[in-house]
């Protein structure tokens, strides 16, 4: 998977990741993938659905030692 920007969301609080995803995703062209760093529990949820509902595609998501990595194409 080819990464176009990574956004470290690390220490943030809800709605902050994803006010920072959103901020980001207008950096990216259509199709390009970014990938978010965060800590906060409430961003999966929070992000699955902020992708859904705005047209992107959350292409991957996982979790290691309380970390959580998502992978978003822009639509």
């Amino acid at each position: 998977m080819n990464i176009a920007k990574v956004l470290d969301a690390k220490g943030l609080a809800c709605p902050m990741p994803i006010v920072k995803t959103k901020k980001a995703m207008n950096d990216i062209a259509s199709g390009e993938v970014l990938e978010v760093v965060a800590t906060d529990k409430g961003a999966k949820n929070d992000l699955t659905a902020w992708a859904a509902s705005t047209g992107h595609e959350l292409v991957e998501s996982k979790e290691e030692n309380g970390v959580f990595t998502f992978y978003i194409r822009k639509g």
